[in-house]
């Protein structure tokens, strides 16, 4: 049984109350302390303070203050006026002070429920701003790269406008400076004898002249009528029919065909891509790529609450994770990402393996070698020719074996 607590004090104003609790050697930091409108606890063991107040208190407003050996508590009235004593007048009912309690404890849990509620929503808020103003500084750095672009184009065109121009003019004033050819038409049939050359037969020459062109305008002859026969097979997947998993993968597509589905959100605060979870994907991915691996983990946040379906989200969030040694949260991304990864098929083995690896990597940062060594040999079974994932695969056997000192 707790020891009740009698030695306290207080005072009044018009408008607080002040009440000194003494903790009586106990180290502050043992002190639980727990109050609303019309209730007070400190706990701190073996002792125990609890009092149903006189009249409501402002309990958002009220504070306590723990030193000096003491719990000062600071309570502002909701109604002004002098008490003249600082519990209820049914203090001594013990039912009363039982269901004082439990609303106590009823209206704290609401109250941090409510706190916790809009603190997630001010962080969802937050991760939303960031995630706009990277996009804009993304989209303000693209339009200056496309700006710089267009003028180095433009200039280029103009030179290369200005060079053409520059060859016209040498061309005419290079033909300018050429002598016209000789109107003499004597000098036309001029011979050594004297004697008119010999005149050929027009006729005949024009015949043959006009055959070799008739010859030279007629089209190829046209091409040999033929069939190609083409057989193919309707599966998407290569599996051999004796190896087949066809219900499997038949159940794969259909799972990605409801993940890729459009989600309809009603919210006017986002815009038509930010509603799309592929869209945020791919913003995250590219986050990703430039090391801005927190607007990547905010981007992921938003698509993984659009879908939650799409297992490169939490697989590519886990990657982020790691990257930014919150390991415990990319080991959950990953086992999230490999439960969605199923049923298991060729066209998501590699999926697989990349999920394993995340989360062995962050066992073995966690010094967890023997997890972690179950996710490696996952991963090898699925890509037993990948030599670097052998070699490491078989550092962590010497860790868990003792045989080789603790990973790096």
């Amino acid at each position: 049984m707790p020891i009740t607590v009698k030695d306290y004090s207080w005072d009044e104003t018009e408008s607080t109350v002040h009440v000194t609790v003494p903790l009586k050697g106990v180290k502050p930091n043992k002190a639980d302390i727990f109050s609303t409108d019309e209730y007070l606890k400190v706990n701190y063991p073996p002792y125990l303070f609890e009092v149903v107040l006189y009249q409501a208190v402002d309990d958002a407003k009220s504070t306590a203050q723990v030193g000096g050996g003491a719990v000062v508590f600071s309570l502002h009235k909701k109604e002004p006026g002098v008490w003249s004593r600082l519990t209820s007048t049914q203090s001594d009912d013990k039912e009363l002070m039982k269901s004082k309690r439990q609303q106590a404890i009823e209206v704290a849990h609401k109250r941090a429920k409510r706190e916790q509620e809009e603190k997630a929503k001010a962080k969802r808020e937050q991760e939303r701003y960031t995630l706009q103003q990277q996009m804009k500084i993304e989209g303000e750095e693209k339009r200056r790269i496309e700006e710089t672009k267009e003028a180095e184009r433009r200039k280029a065109t103009e030179d290369l406008e200005n060079w053409n121009e520059s060859k016209l003019n040498e061309q005419q004033v290079t033909s300018a400076d050429v002598a016209p050819p000789p109107k003499d038409p004597s000098c036309i049939f001029n011979n050594d004898d004297g004697d008119l050359p010999e005149v050929r037969n027009s006729q005949s020459d024009t015949s043959t002249v006009s055959t070799q062109r008739n010859e030279d305008d007629l089209p190829p002859a046209p091409r040999l009528r033929g069939n190609i026969e083409v057989t193919f097979t309707p599966r998407v997947f290569p599996t051999p029919m004796r190896e087949s998993k066809a219900a499997e993968e038949e159940e794969w597509l259909r799972k990605q065909a409801e993940a890729r589905k459009p989600v309809d959100i009603d919210d006017p605060d986002l815009t038509e891509e930010e509603k799309n979870p592929q869209w945020l994907k791919e913003k995250g991915d590219g986050f990703f790529k430039s090391g801005n691996f927190l607007a990547a983990v905010n981007a992921y946040n938003m698509a993984a609450r659009l879908n939650g379906k799409l297992p490169s989200v939490y697989s590519n969030r886990a990657a982020c994770h790691l990257k930014l040694r919150n390991f415990m949260k990319c080991i959950e991304d990953g086992s999230k990402a490999l439960e969605l990864l199923t049923p298991p098929v060729p066209a998501n083995a590699m999926s697989r393996v990349r999920c394993h690896i995340r989360r062995g990597t962050a066992f073995c940062e966690l010094e967890l070698y023997a997890e972690g060594l179950q996710d490696y040999e996952a991963a090898l079974k699925l890509d037993p020719k990948n030599e670097k994932l052998k070699a490491d695969a078989d550092r962590i056997r010497q860790v868990v074996q003792g045989t080789l000192p603790e990973l790096d």
